[in-house]
């Protein structure tokens, strides 16, 4: 019991990457812990098909719900396969997605177990906790950090007292990988009436339709970035041309998006997508901790700014003074000159 859980979110019989990395931070959590880390997949006809697709990732246990009318996901069975199984299990730690589903069952679970629920942590870690007002001391928490006051402060929210502590994680904050060390692996196939009412099978999906991404941001090598900085729409076209002879991707901060100059889809940051990319051209944005939250990682940083004291510039090896205007035609100009 207290162990670590991870719910696995799958398409069909795939595993969506958010799981897997989820997965690598829980089985780190769970290490720290001295516990084990469990994960829970449920859908209709995966049994064989995913467990090689959780298992590598350092799990010891894994619960593989298999039954009709559990993919497409609907609330009500999810809910009541999560919240039930909690109650036979106890765990300390619950990790989802923050994705369509995430949002969807994390709030209903925790609510079902009376537990608490941390939205869009940037990052996890285990630490104490001194309650002032009682005197307590709590040992071996999770702190669940995101930003808050929209970007303005990071938060460090704790959960003392209920079980499990819950956070989700957007896709690509935390980096999956192979665990090399050694775990149980053990794999059981409950049974799905046990868990389920029949009355949650009620609602059903008649249509069910995943459309594929436009862009492949997220995995690009060298992303290209704008912010408010840029200053029009047709400013983003130079990003785009800087980016197609790069062999990049094209993102932007909140502000570029809230006026209308990017898609939404390209929206870098917390509230957006978290990029890791070997090199990072920031053009034109200050580096609010909501941005940075998304693009900290990258490999190489390059600010380009007419503000010497841009806050992006503090994380940036790079510094370029002058407007984007400027800047980036030479950089393109030169570029291609020098790769021919």
């Amino acid at each position: 019991m207290q162990n670590v859980f991870v719910y696995i979110e799958i398409e069909k019989e795939e595993v969506r990457e958010v799981s897997q990395e989820l997965l690598t931070k829980g089985r780190k959590l769970a290490n720290q812990l001295g516990v084990e880390l469990h994960a829970v997949v449920i859908g209709t006809n995966i049994k064989g098909k995913v467990e090689e697709q959780i298992l590598p990732y350092g799990v010891d246990k894994l619960f593989v719900f298999d039954g009709e009318g559990l993919f497409p996901y609907t609330s009500a069975p999810h809910t009541d396969i999560m919240v039930n199984l909690f109650k036979e299990e106890q765990p300390q730690i619950c990790l989802m997605g923050a994705t369509v589903i995430g949002r969807d069952l994390g709030p209903r679970v925790s609510s079902s177990l009376t537990s608490g629920l941390t939205a869009d942590c940037t990052e996890l870690e285990i630490g104490d906790y001194d309650d002032k007002k009682t005197g307590t001391l709590y040992d071996n928490l999770l702190y669940q950090i995101r930003p808050a006051f929209g970007g303005n402060i990071v938060a460090t929210i704790v959960n003392p007292d209920h079980r499990p502590q819950m956070a989700t994680v957007r896709s690509g904050v935390m980096q999956k990988a192979l665990y090399e060390g050694a775990c149980k692996k053990e794999v059981v196939y409950p049974e799905v009436k046990n868990y389920v009412s029949a009355e949650a099978f009620l609602v059903k999906v008649l249509t069910h339709k995943v459309q594929a991404a436009k862009h492949n941001l997220k995995g690009a090598p060298i992303v290209v970035a704008g912010g408010y900085g840029v200053g029009s729409k047709e400013g983003f076209d130079q990003l785009f041309q800087l980016a197609k002879v790069l062999h990049g991707e094209v993102g932007g901060s909140r502000a570029a998006v809230d006026a209308g100059w990017i898609d939404h889809d390209r929206q870098i940051g917390q509230t957006g997508v978290t990029v890791h990319p070997k090199v990072y051209i920031a053009c034109g944005i200050s580096g609010q901790i909501q941005h940075i939250a998304g693009m900290q990682d990258s490999g190489i940083i390059i600010s380009i700014n007419s503000d010497p004291d841009a806050p992006i510039n503090k994380i940036a090896d790079y510094v370029i003074v002058g407007t984007v205007e400027e800047v980036v035609p030479k950089l393109i100009k030169y570029y291609k000159q020098n790769s021919k």
